[in-house]
């Protein structure tokens, strides 16, 4: 199973630029968790921070109960094969096959014989649909192909946490539902932690269990998805539904004086782009049939069960909204409400 990863506190800057402050939050383990936020507001660096590349000034970063920034180099070293990252472009070496790609953790980090690793190299090329291209170079494949390519690399070594950045830079909407339906069902085969970075909303919206955001230096808020899908907070509303009016701008913030000016415009009949508002939770993915059941759909029903009382009421509604009549579970008031909440990921 996954393990859990938090951050108490951390703030990172680069000289006078901050990037972001006091960012608390929790992965829980063996779930998948979203973290969006326009372009520059620090989620690359966020996840940098999270495997010890990046060196917050302050704060804590506990993966596993151990705070990465009280650990030694040798520590720091070992804990960082509970990760897996899969980065932006893949990251392939040009002029390597995807074998060898795939293969390179496992030559660096281990003392695996070639036929203990041809097995693992091609069981995860097979686990991300690559098997049979394996003796491919990365410039003669697809965006999506290198995408899966990275991501066999990234769990080659059997990670707990699997980080992902920017999944869907470069694909398709297509390729990139189906890299989506690929997270939820290597996570359903080896119940890791995935924190995926993205500004696709579609993704958003569907995939992950938990979904956080970023925004003028700040973690706007972090939790179950229902919270943030039913926010009313003008950031969140405005980036779910790709509009122009509302707080985000071209240069991340705007002032007051645009944001009249776009919303006089609107109010004239100019069209503000993007989607028509989503109202409601849009049903989860889940893992294709024939997966083994995600094991996290238990435990994230059961954490939202104990905290449903602290919800604000639009999230708490959509939860009760999506639960079965009959049966009765404990809230956390002291009063019970119709119904277990069923199987969440399913919504």
């Amino acid at each position: 199973m996954g393990v859990e990863v938090s951050t108490t506190g951390i703030s990172k800057s680069f000289g006078a630029q901050t990037i972001w402050r006091d960012v608390s939050l929790t992965l829980p383990a063996g779930e998948v968790s979203v973290l969006l936020g326009p372009s520059g507001t620090g989620k690359s660096v966020f996840l940098k921070s999270l495997i010890g590349l990046l060196r917050p000034e302050s704060g804590a970063i506990h993966v596993d109960g151990t705070d990465i920034m009280m650990c030694s180099t040798a520590q720091l070293y070992e804990i960082r094969k509970l990760f897996g990252v899969l980065f932006q472009d893949g990251a392939l070496f040009g002029s390597m096959s995807l074998f060898d790609n795939v293969a390179f953790p496992l030559r660096e980090h281990t003392r695996k014989t070639e036929s203990q690793l041809r097995r693992i190299v091609l069981e995860k090329l097979e686990l991300t649909g690559l098997l049979g291209a394996e003796d491919k170079l990365p410039g003669e494949i697809s965006g999506g192909m290198r995408k899966r390519a990275g991501l066999a690399r990234a769990l080659v070594l059997d990670p707990e946490i699997i980080l992902v950045d920017e999944p869907d830079s470069g694909l398709d909407p297509v390729r990139t539902t189906y890299i989506s339906q690929l997270f939820l069902d290597i996570n359903a085969q080896i119940d890791a932690t995935f924190l995926i970075v993205t500004h696709n909303i579609n993704l958003a919206r569907t995939v992950p269990d938990n979904i956080g955001m970023l925004f003028r230096r700040e973690l706007v808020m972090f939790g179950p998805r229902e919270v943030l899908l039913t926010s009313e907070e003008p950031v969140v509303e405005q980036f779910l539904n790709g509009r122009m009016v509302g707080p985000i701008g071209m240069s991340e913030e705007k002032d007051e004086a645009q944001r009249e000016r776009e919303q006089a415009l609107v109010e004239a009949g100019h069209h503000a782009g993007g989607v028509d508002r989503i109202e409601g939770i849009i049903p989860q993915m889940q893992a294709t049939p024939g997966m083994p059941e995600r094991r996290a759909v238990a435990r994230r029903r059961a954490r939202v069960r104990e905290m449903l009382h602290t919800l604000p009421p639009a999230a708490r509604a959509a939860v009760q909204a999506s639960v079965a009549e009959g049966d009765e579970f404990e809230v956390g008031d002291g009063h019970t409400r119709p119904s277990a909440v069923p199987d969440l990921a399913e919504r």
